[in-house]
């Protein structure tokens, strides 16, 4: 007894050896003054008040503990800074809220409906999750509200980017507004539902990257994505949500996909041996076949030619002059008008998909089902499998103007384009040599 008297003291009176809290209750807080803060199981997160390296300013965040170097991955109030240190995170009416000078909110999690006679709780879980639940509820599926729904610059393993159809809310990145302003900047990541889904980039609302629809493995304009033994990509799309999401199964690795101020998606690995974050892949990757809709309608970029901007088979520039000052942004037209009845296909290998915007798909069929269906309706113009596991499985076919493709060396996937009979047989290029 003598000796857990001892321990007992020692746990009370010196602070690095007392056991890490995980939870807010309903009559708790955190404060700025007080240095308190949440740590979740495992020590691989930490919720609490921070400032950046030169501001004056204070933001409710999670970073990542275990790592020397201070990772920010979630920040509450971004856009309502907390202007000195009076500052206070406490659960109100059922409410999570940041208060600032004079008790005034700045922040506030805005749930209505709640059942006010029961408690609840704040609670950081092992993944980064900041969460609200009843006291006594622990069903990680009636969560009352969680940060993974508002992701800031950065995705974690097991959270969720894309929608949810039942409460529609679509989870996208924010960039900050620069390296040491946590505040919204001008990128965003946003999943744009449709019948096959794409990742955009885009600047202040403008497109300017197209990640190219799931291929079953990953997203076809992201051949960087590969395949790890520790790794788990998973794209899921049902009647409940749309989304991508990844896991990492070496519990002593870490990764993250975060949106940079200057407009990057990197997604950044830590391994135990080295002391910062690695880059392991970043898109876009170049700055000519990537950017979005570059080469025009029925263009393609190639970065193996020069002009890196092609004419698919069977067309030519639309703008001849515009395209030998290569300026190629009006694309394409075609040599020949589609007969319908006559026409055939050329096959594109290794190709980024055209935008799917007018897509339709079949997962149930095959290549050559895919092929009878597109030559049957006069109006499809491309066709292709939408999954290349098995060898190439599913029907994804196109009508209408095709847009944004360019060319890998030894990824992508093979595109079928449909050609009147008589520019079947020759190829020539963009400046129209055979």
């Amino acid at each position: 007894t003598s000796f857990l008297l001892v321990y007992v003291v020692m746990i009370l009176f010196h602070p690095a050896l007392s056991i890490y809290i995980n939870t807010l209750s309903s009559t708790e807080s955190i404060t700025i003054s007080s240095n308190r803060t949440l740590v979740s199981p495992g020590h691989v997160f930490e919720l609490g008040f921070f400032r950046t390296t030169s501001s004056s300013r204070w933001y409710l965040g999670i970073w990542c503990k275990k790592l020397p170097e201070r990772t920010y991955v979630w920040v509450a109030n971004r856009d309502s800074p907390l202007s000195d240190s009076n500052g206070t995170l406490k659960i109100t009416g059922n409410n999570l809220v940041i208060l600032g000078h004079s008790n005034k909110s700045v922040w506030s999690t805005n749930l209505t409906r709640i059942n006010e006679r029961s408690p609840v709780v704040a609670e950081l879980l092992a993944n980064g999750n900041f969460v609200m639940r009843y006291f006594n509820d622990h069903d990680a599926n009636r969560l009352l509200w969680q940060s993974f729904d508002y992701p800031t610059d950065t995705l974690l393993p097991e959270m969720k980017l894309g929608y949810d159809l039942n409460t529609g809310f679509n989870r996208f990145l924010t960039s900050w507004r620069n390296l040491d302003d946590p505040s919204s900047g001008d990128y965003s990541y946003k999943l744009e539902p449709r019948e096959l889904p794409e990742f955009y980039l885009l600047k202040a609302g403008i497109r300017g990257h197209r990640s190219g629809p799931w291929n079953g493995v990953r997203f076809s304009g992201i051949p960087e994505d590969r395949k790890l033994s520790y790794m788990v990509y998973n794209f899921t799309e049902n009647s409940k949500e749309v989304a991508y999401t990844f896991l990492v199964t070496n519990n002593s690795i870490y990764s993250r996909l975060q949106l940079s101020y200057d407009g990057d998606l990197k997604r950044l690995m830590w391994i135990p041996t080295s002391w910062e974050w690695s880059l392991f892949w970043s898109s876009p990757v170049d700055p000519q076949c990537d950017v979005y809709k570059t080469c025009g309608p029925y263009g393609y970029c190639d970065l193996s030619t020069s002009p890196v901007c092609n004419c698919i088979q069977g067309f030519d520039p639309k703008n001849r002059q515009q395209w030998d000052l290569r300026n190629p942004t009006s694309g394409c037209i075609r040599r020949t008008r589609l007969s319908c009845s006559g026409d055939g296909f050329t096959r594109m290998k290794n190709m980024k998909f055209p935008e799917t915007t007018i897509a339709i798909v079949n997962r149930s069929i095959g290549l050559k089902e895919c092929k009878k269906r597109c030559i049957s309706d006069c109006n499809c113009t491309a066709f292709a499998n939408v999954d290349i596991r098995n060898g190439g499985t599913g029907c994804v076919i196109w009508s209408g103007r095709l847009h944004d493709m360019r060319n890998y060396f030894d990824d992508g996937q093979d595109l079928y384009v449909r050609l009147a009979a008589t520019d079947l047989g020759q190829k020539r290029n963009a400046n129209g040599k055979i």
